[in-house]
């Protein structure tokens, strides 16, 4: 591989002669090679939404040339439009505040724009990724807000329309399904009478809390930190730069976002993070309780409950010819765990700061974004592939609720519980249904049978 010498103030650094980049990446690079993954192009795209607007506000404010704020403007440009992802390169697990990723981009955003300039890769001229791009901000104050933004964009452009489309969808079967009547369970046992559908709108009702319940949090993320530079006091930061790139992230993005009103808990804590991952572990949950019930009622094809058949959508085995197993639901609940999982990280991450800063920033980030893009895979995934395609077994559905014990129940109100209970054993021991033992007995007259059963 062929290099190029960069320095910073610990001295020269070798960098790839290609990279964008410059020293302090490379030291993070070579510090922290732990796992390979590293921050997603989503929480990139929010960081260079910043450091463009950033400079932006710079040029205004006169604290930056035009033509600076302009090369900034255009690299950053470059990368919002899905360029130069493979230059940050950085992984989760480095400096708690997200420095490094912070230089990452201030150096790549740096390293473009002077090529724009010369037409030669490296140098700090004339962009100098502290002095110029990082201006009026710190890792401090950039990375909680990049948190904040790429969160709320994913939340509104892809988890709430998922989420509705999941809810139209089991809304639509809820409907379908309204006249065909099913045993209730509880305890996984025989219970009452209800219908498919009211089962099916249980789950879109479910769905519909979710969507309420997102649409609530996520105005948690509204606040933005940017301005607070090092510990929330503006050090180094003009008076009016924060308003004013809060204002232009807000027109850039379409989001209605605000500044907010104390620097040095929103820099110090990351209780907003918490608050919207509890949120989208209530999601995961609710994932899981209707996934679950579908593979069961879809159980079978000959030996389950077999209530409903699913889509089938790919051979289930290597050895058993011809089964088909519910591929969806088992995708939807292994996104549910890591969900769940996601939430313990950022809870106990959220815990790992002390006075003025959160170190574990970069964790927070990974996890939460994380689980916004995999609950709106799944959400579309279930809809399509899934509860789009259920079919309903009438036969077996009715067929179980004529064999069912707890159709003893109707009996109560004309011969009471006990002796209600009595048919109930009688039908279970000699294997018969609950209205033969009822004609058997001669304990209802014909037109009582005939309205209860």
């Amino acid at each position: 591989m062929n290099y190029r010498i960069e320095s910073d103030s610990l001295g020269e650094v070798k960098v790839p002669s290609d990279a964008y980049y410059g020293a302090q990446t490379q030291r993070a690079v070579d510090n922290f090679s732990i796992s390979g993954l590293v921050l997603q192009a989503e929480f990139i795209e929010a960081l260079a939404i910043i450091k463009k607007n950033a400079a932006i506000a710079n040029g205004k404010l006169g604290l930056i040339s035009k033509e600076v704020s302009g090369l900034i403007v255009k690299s950053a440009e470059e990368i919002t439009g899905g360029r130069h992802y493979d230059q940050f390169v950085v992984d989760i697990f480095q400096t708690g505040s997200g420095t490094s990723t912070n230089m990452n981009m201030n150096e790549v955003i740096a390293g473009r724009a002077n090529e724009i300039y010369s037409g030669k890769k490296g140098n700090k001229f004339p962009v100098h990724p502290n002095d110029h791009v990082n201006l009026c901000q710190s890792s401090n104050d950039v990375i909680p807000s990049a948190i904040n933004i790429s969160v709320m964009i994913l939340i509104e452009k892809n988890l709430i329309p998922a989420l509705k489309e999941l809810h139209s969808a089991l809304a639509a079967k809820a409907e379908e399904f309204s006249g065909i009547k099913k045993l209730g369970r509880t305890h996984l046992q025989d219970a009452v009478l209800m219908t498919l559908g009211d089962e099916f709108s249980a789950y879109a009702f479910q769905i519909e809390k979710d969507i309420v319940r997102i649409n609530e949090i996520k105005d948690n993320l509204r606040e933005l930190t940017i301005g607070g530079t090092a510990v929330g006091t503006g050090i180094n930061a003009h008076p009016g730069f924060a308003e004013m790139v809060t204002e232009m992230i807000s027109a850039d993005t379409g989001i209605d976002f605000r500044l907010t009103a104390n620097h040095f808990s929103s820099q110090a804590s990351q209780d907003s993070s918490v608050a919207v991952s509890g949120i989208l572990k209530t999601i995961a949950v609710s994932f899981t309780k209707i996934a679950n019930d579908i593979r069961w009622m879809a159980s079978g094809p000959r030996s389950g409950l077999g209530e409903i058949t699913l889509p089938s959508l790919q051979p289930g085995s290597s050895i058993m010819p011809g089964k088909i197993n519910p591929v969806i639901p088992e995708a939807v609940l292994q996104v549910a765990v890591q969900a769940t999982g996601n939430d313990a990280t950022i809870t106990a991450a959220a815990k790992g700061g002390n006075f003025e800063l959160n170190t574990m920033l970069p964790l927070i980030a990974y996890n939460l974004i994380q689980s916004v893009k995999i609950l709106s895979g799944a959400s579309l995934i279930f809809a399509g592939k899934c509860i789009n395609g259920i079919v309903a077994k009438q036969d077996k559905c009715r067929l179980n609720v004529e064999n069912s014990l707890d159709l003893a129940v109707k009996l109560i109100p004309f011969i009471g519980y006990d002796k209600a209970s009595a048919v109930a054993k009688k039908a279970y021991e000699q294997d018969k249904t609950i209205k033969q033992v009822v004609e058997e007995e001669n304990i209802l007259t014909v037109e009582q049978i005939k309205d209860l059963f």
